[in-house]
């Protein structure tokens, strides 16, 4: 039985696979900080589980991540309608005032269950929520590229809110990992040239409406590159003890993908055919980092 076009709606506004890239990646990240040492930890609440604790760190980082996603369509239904018809708010699935109350809800459970936590937890979902509202109502609207910058320091919050979650504190063990979300700044540069022309037509001022598409390619390269330099960062000597002696090679694999990937961005034709080749080769390649973390 097919599901009504409502359900159908809110299952389309929330972004469910973005769950794993927000809460995923933070319960991953504390995860590996931990290193199999799952006794108690302690929260608001007192002393919970692990389990417990990592329930609470990926539903409030992914509720947000909702919340970002709702509040951004409804910013959006006008140039939606002309670019992107089929999503909830100009298909009809769902009302803009429907959206509206979905990412208010959102927000206040993400906050109430990152409170639950520590206060260090609830400061850092405090700031996201604050810099996604920013994202929608303004950057997205004045400069793409800051947009795609703001995007990435979203994303980056995950690894520190990992460590916030089951230590209470922020170091330079998740702050290593930081520059793993410079991937996602290139990854939206590209996307934006696949969108231009339709970027175009409702006027957001993307990146590559200002410099071009071979100039953002580059740019998008040059962030690919960052990423695959800096990966490896958290496996140096300094942060012996962090992880595990898996990360390093799985992580180099990623990092030769991404570096590969870059080089191929400069060198190669830019057309669109290519820069996507090489953005689905750093998107599939993602899958190591989790790998990385877990082993």
């Amino acid at each position: 039985m097919s599901h009504p076009a409502p359900v159908r709606g809110l299952i389309a506004l929330l972004r469910l696979p973005y769950w794993l890239m927000t809460g995923g990646l933070a319960v991953l990240t504390a995860f590996a900080i931990l290193k199999g040492d799952f006794s108690n930890i302690p929260t608001t609440l007192g002393n919970l589980s692990f389990g417990i604790v990592a329930l609470l760190s990926f539903f409030s980082m992914a509720f947000i991540a909702s919340a970002g996603f709702a509040i951004n369509d409804y910013f959006d239904r006008e140039s939606d309608a002309v670019i992107k018809p089929k999503r909830p708010i100009p298909s009809g699935a769902l009302s803009y005032k429907q959206a509206v109350v979905v990412s208010g809800v959102l927000f206040a459970l993400g906050l109430v269950l990152s409170f639950f936590i520590n206060w260090l937890s609830f400061a850092i979902i405090a700031i996201d929520s604050l810099l996604l509202l920013i994202y929608s109502y303004l950057v997205k609207r004045k400069s793409g590229f800051a947009a795609n910058l703001l995007m990435g320091v979203l994303t980056g919050t995950a690894f520190i809110f990992g460590q916030a979650s089951v230590t209470g504190t922020v170091n330079l063990v998740s702050l290593s990992l930081y520059p793993i979300a410079f991937g996602t700044i290139g990854g939206n540069v590209l996307r934006d040239i696949f969108s231009a022309e339709g970027d175009a037509k409702v006027g957001y001022p993307t990146l590559p409406q200002k410099i071009g598409n071979v100039n953002a390619a580059k740019v998008g390269a040059v962030f690919f590159l960052l990423t695959g330099i800096l990966a490896p960062l958290p496996a140096i000597p300094f942060f012996e003890g962090h992880f595990t002696i898996y990360y390093l090679p799985l992580i180099l694999i990623w990092s030769a993908l991404l570096i590969y990937s870059s080089i191929r961005l400069f060198t190669s034709n830019s057309t669109i055919a290519n820069i996507r080749r090489y953005e689905r080769l750093v998107t599939m390649s993602m899958m190591l980092l989790p790998l990385a973390l877990i082993v």
